[in-house]
């Protein structure tokens, strides 16, 4: 999964491997770090709800999106999915989730 941020935007691009994990029920997880054990993570996964829902640890995150959100993406990947996160200081946070292209030859 590639994550890239940019002020109050979040974008994750999946290979389509990590896609069916995420269909499957299990997380797909990012992790970068800055020597040692310090870093920053991600962790997506997906939930029966409605409403997206992030869990912030400060130096790892986990977002959880509504299945129904994520499930267009199998059926017609080449389109960005988006959904609109509703912070507690009244703030948002864009979140778009696309697909990678198919690698040639793979």
């Amino acid at each position: 999964m590639k994550v890239e941020l940019q002020q109050q935007s979040l974008r994750l691009c999946l290979e389509p491997a990590e896609l069916q994990v995420l269909l499957g029920g299990e997380t797909v997880e990012n992790m970068t770090r800055f020597g040692g054990v310090e870093g920053w993570g991600l962790a997506l996964s997906l939930h029966a709800g409605d409403q997206p829902v992030l869990l912030d640890g400060g130096t790892f995150c986990r977002l959880v999106l509504p299945r129904t959100t994520v499930q267009p993406l199998a059926d017609a990947g080449s389109v960005p999915v988006q959904q609109v996160l509703y912070l507690d200081d009244g703030s948002t946070l864009q979140v778009q989730v696309l697909l990678a292209p198919a690698q040639p030859g793979a």
